[in-house]
């Protein structure tokens, strides 16, 4: 849950530019609002930590940010470490790599580094992720699943995620990996969350009213399983096609967004309405 008026949660489906344009990264520096931001990034899910941290370095480095701390937690011991908290306190913008979500939510969960990832939330900081690090951003979460095939009992596992955005399933590479059966598998099982499906090189920015805006090259796909007339979830055999019905199915480009709050997508022309009535007020 969003609560400091400051605060933005970046969710980007992976693969983000980090060579030409890097529209999405440079969303980062300027929602930070700091003339010398100064951001943090951790590398829990990656199996190549000081090679994405590098990586990061000078990426960031190219956009301006002189300041990037980076910190390798590998085990629960780290994510209770008073000095690594208050590393990631001091951070201005909380950046977590890909990888493994399972890694996240295992090494960090229920630890003080997820107690205080919540409270910079509260603080005003900008959260981001990509990819990995992007699913373990809702409560329920997408850890294991078969791409490219009909939606089915088996084509989706799920466990807890960090839970800094309520009431939605997020999934990462999603067009790229035709990932839209295991989704809609996974809101088939847990109809009162919503399915947000990003893909790669895009990002939600989810403000503090909980609403998102869509920035990037690809689309979001949002599936609102509260309409579901009927499905066989719970009558199929694992690998059995599953049966549903009456889902509404939202496809959304840059510029476009969506209200979680409200469960009713944001056409541009709105976000232009609203940006002319802030500039009309502010004359």
């Amino acid at each position: 849950m969003i609560v400091h008026k400051d605060t933005y949660l970046v969710v980007i489906g992976g693969a983000e530019d980090k060579k030409m344009d890097k529209v999405i990264l440079k969303k980062l520096v300027e929602l930070s609002n700091k003339k010398d931001p100064r951001f943090v990034l951790i590398t829990t899910a990656t199996q190549q930590p000081e090679e994405a941290g590098e990586q990061y370095k000078k990426v960031f480095k190219s956009l301006g940010i002189e300041t990037t701390i980076v910190l390798n937690i590998e085990n629960r011991d780290d994510a209770n470490d008073d000095e690594i908290n208050g590393q990631m306190l001091k951070g201005d913008c909380i950046f977590f790599t890909g990888g493994d979500q399972l890694r996240i939510s295992s090494i960090l969960g229920g630890t003080k580094i997820h107690e205080n990832l919540h409270k910079a939330v509260d603080l005003g900081k900008v959260i981001a992720g990509t990819s990995a690090g992007a699913s373990m951003m809702s409560e329920i979460m997408v850890v294991e699943g078969v791409d490219k095939e009909a939606p089915s009992r088996c084509t989706i596992k799920m466990a807890p995620g960090m839970g800094l955005i309520e009431g939605v399933i997020i999934d990462q590479h999603f067009n790229q990996r035709g990932r839209i059966g295991r989704l809609l598998s996974a809101i088939a099982q847990n109809p009162h969350s919503l399915g947000i499906g990003i893909d790669e090189n895009t990002a939600i920015i989810l403000d503090n009213k909980g609403e998102f805006q869509v920035a990037g090259s690809g689309v979001v796909t949002v599936i609102d399983g509260r309409s579901i007339a009927f499905t066989n979830t719970c009558e199929q055999y694992p690998n059995e096609p599953l049966a549903i019905t009456e889902v509404k199915l939202h496809v959304l480009p840059s510029g476009y967004g969506y209200s979680l709050a409200k469960k009713y997508p944001i056409i541009k022309t709105e976000f232009c309405n609203n940006k002319k009535k802030n500039e009309k007020a502010a004359q």
